[in-house]
């Protein structure tokens, strides 16, 4: 059932960075969780994820978030009823206008297309932007979990990593699903 699995509490709970994996499939998601994801996106609709996995689910997609706790708005946007919304920001400007729009709790920072600008500074920009109390996910390119340490202790509240990429990135030893 879409908002009973609570995405924001989900992030917000426990010690350290929350890693979201996007998962292709409903293999990956089971994989995902056994590795210490405490989230999943997803950006199409993906048949029996909701069996293979107890995790909230965040619709990364287009259109009415199919069986989502949570779905991605950009400004402008008018968030979906029933699911949490998800601020999909790039720049200081797009964050200002969904604060002034939207009020949302969640953040999703994404660098701008840049090919010269590095995208976790560029995603650290933004951080001191969002206001206190709110959640902040970073949407960067991680390959350790040194990376991903960096970015929890800049104030980060989670990360979205490819699924497979979960075990190596969470810190701490898988659990028995």
């Amino acid at each position: 059932m879409p908002g009973s699995r609570h995405f924001s509490q989900r992030i917000a709970e426990g010690d350290g960075i929350a890693i979201i994996a996007r998962v292709e499939d409903a293999d990956a998601a089971r994989q995902a969780e056994a590795h210490g994801a405490k989230a999943l996106a997803v950006g199409r609709v993906i048949d029996g994820i909701r069996e293979a996995s107890s995790l909230p689910l965040l619709w990364l997609g287009h259109g009415t978030p199919h069986d989502a706790d949570a779905c991605t708005v950009r400004p402008g946007d008018h968030p979906h009823h029933g699911v949490e919304a998800v601020a999909f920001v790039r720049d200081a400007e797009e964050l200002e206008e969904v604060l002034e729009d939207l009020d949302p709790e969640l953040f999703l920072l994404c660098a701008e297309d840049d090919d010269d600008a590095d995208p976790v500074d560029a995603v650290l920009e933004l951080l001191p932007d969002v206001p206190a109390g709110k959640l902040a996910i970073a949407l960067v390119p991680v390959a350790s979990r040194d990376e991903v340490t960096a970015l929890e202790r800049a104030g980060m509240d989670a990360v979205l990593v490819p699924g497979g990429h979960v075990a190596q990135l969470v810190g701490h030893a898988p659990v028995d699903v």
